[in-house]
């Protein structure tokens, strides 16, 4: 007769074998971008609260802006949209998902136009993007089907202003070492790779890059420095509008696509003393503008208050660097004169470079680089990440 086992050996055994299946269970279990049951759409769209979840979606296209979606032709990777059906259209039913830089190149819709119509899960923070319903920061992509072989993950960030210098060995690996015309050629074959906006997504644009730090909901004026909210930009007279930094005049460009809705020369003002300062050239003296406090002008020139001297002078460097003649618009140059007119040059040259020295990048100019470069245009300003280059090439 065969030896029966006793109770404590049977006992092991089952012990043993649900080990097995426990371990075995969760091996084949799917696996979502986190550990979390993921969101809907619906629910992530509802609950914009700043928390970390996963969201599962179909994704449906890219935001380019807080009501437009594309579906082809994809600008960038910088964003995705996603939805609770592969065919919704729309936007209110989206959630709008950064891409960070680490992701772009595997879920990144120029790079991965595949993408489209496939459900995926994403782990990031809820949180608006583009002005409208979002998922920031993402720290994982995945499959939700679990097709896709491994999930690339990386460590959640703290920042969005990387310090000067972090992009040298990427972004300015080839103008790294220059000096004169070489740096400057060099950093304009950099720059010049960007997404163009139209001149209506500016305005949406400009609610991201000039956001009040301290308030949301409103933006900071560049010559007045008063916050406004996001929601008065127009045409009256206590309206903000969208100033060219580089008169539009300085080249006749206009608002055509190009310099004239280049973001990293385009700033929010008062309607009024938009005007005021007009086609101005920049120079120090004048007298007091008198709705925009430490700001002075005169008949031919315009000097900014003090806190952002050096943002309009780093404006006009990259202008001077970005816009080169070669691409249907007028070769922008910097001159000493106060008495441009129409021709495709701005000065004084001698007081910018002195306000360059005298108002380094502070955290505001910091960070607006780095949300062009980010979520809008996909290139940078150069001289916001290394102010001694104007002297490089003008000094």
């Amino acid at each position: 007769m065969p030896v029966q086992p006793s109770p404590a050996t049977r006992w092991k055994f089952l012990t043993a074998v649900l080990a097995v299946l426990t371990v075995a269970l969760a091996l084949h279990a799917p696996t979502a971008a986190s550990g979390a049951a993921p969101l809907t759409v619906a629910q992530a769209v509802a609950q914009q609260t700043g928390a970390s979840v996963t969201v599962r979606g179909y994704v449906v296209g890219q935001p380019t802006a807080t009501n437009t979606v594309v579906r082809s032709n994809f600008p960038s990777d910088f964003a995705v949209a996603l939805a609770d059906t592969a065919t919704e259209t729309s936007t209110s039913a989206m959630l709008y998902v950064q891409v960070p830089a680490s992701f772009r190149s595997a879920w990144g819709l120029q790079s991965n136009p595949g993408l489209l119509g496939r459900q995926v899960d994403v782990t990031g923070k809820l949180a608006a993007y583009f002005s409208h319903a979002g998922l920031t920061s993402p720290t994982a992509f995945a499959f939700a089907s679990g097709t896709r072989p491994t999930t690339t993950t990386r460590p959640p960030t703290t920042t969005t202003t990387p310090p000067a210098g972090d992009h040298d060995s990427t972004y300015y690996r080839t103008a790294i070492g220059k000096t004169g015309e070489s740096l400057k050629d060099s950093l304009h074959g950099i720059i010049s790779v960007q997404r163009k906006l139209s001149y209506d997504q500016v305005w949406d644009a400009l609610k991201l890059t000039d956001q009040d730090p301290n308030n949301s909901a409103n933006v900071i004026l560049l010559y007045s420095g008063r916050s406004q909210s996001k929601s008065t930009n127009g045409g009256d007279p206590d309206d903000w509008n969208r100033e060219h930094v580089w008169a539009k005049s300085h080249g006749d460009f206009g608002t055509a696509t190009g310099p004239g809705t280049d973001v990293h020369h385009l700033r929010p003002e008062d309607v009024s003393v938009n005007g005021a300062r007009g086609n101005k050239d920049f120079d120090d003296g004048g007298t007091a503008a008198s709705e925009a406090p430490g700001n002075y002008t005169d008949a031919d020139s315009w000097e900014p208050r003090d806190a952002v001297k050096g943002d309009v002078a780093r404006m006009i460097f990259y202008m001077a660097v970005r816009y080169e003649g070669g691409d249907g618009f007028a070769d922008l140059e910097m001159n000493d004169s106060t008495s441009n007119g129409s021709n495709p040059h701005l000065g004084k040259r001698s007081a910018l470079m002195r306000w360059n020295a005298q108002d380094p990048p502070d955290a505001f100019e910091k960070r607006r680089n780095q949300v062009i470069h980010d979520s809008l245009q996909g290139n940078r300003n150069p001289f916001v990440d290394h102010p001694e280059w104007a002297n490089a090439i003008w000094g």
